[in-house]
């Protein structure tokens, strides 16, 4: 029944409502116990094992903003959270007058982290070789 509401309140209005709000894309501050850690960054994947995302600690927000902004590369983790570690998964959102993290974040550097956060290859911290194709047989290695 609450789904067939939700379909029919999102067709009242014209606008599109996502069923999960915590699905691959969102971005998120998770807290985590023993040891008790914050994360912030983006979901990659949830699952009943777990919690795949890419992101940094939360300890290291104000560095890794200072980083983007002076265009240093920088690799988020991408990490796996098994979910008996995690106690608290909340959206990244703004409350009241107080911006979200993701709003500081692009405030600060003038990049939205999504972009940043969903192709680590992407902002230059990884830079693999392209994959050399193999000798045929009878030629010289390169």
């Amino acid at each position: 029944m609450l789904k067939d509401s939700l379909r029919e309140d999102a067709a009242s209005s014209g606008t599109v409502r996502s069923r999960d709000p915590f699905s691959p894309g969102s971005m998120v501050i998770v807290t985590l116990c023993n040891p008790r850690e914050k994360f912030w960054g983006m979901i990659l994947a949830l699952a009943q094992e777990g919690l795949g995302m890419s992101g940094i600690e939360l300890a290291s927000f104000e560095d890794l903003a200072v980083m983007v902004k002076e265009g240093e590369p920088f690799s988020p983790a991408v990490v796996f959270f098994p979910m008996h570690r995690i106690e608290r998964i909340e959206l990244d959102l703004p409350d009241g007058n107080l911006p979200s993290l993701s709003q500081r974040f692009s405030a600060k550097t003038g990049l939205e982290p999504s972009a940043l956060l969903s192709s680590p290859m992407a902002n230059g911290a990884f830079r693999p070789s392209a994959p050399r194709p193999a000798n045929q047989p009878g030629e010289e290695p390169a």
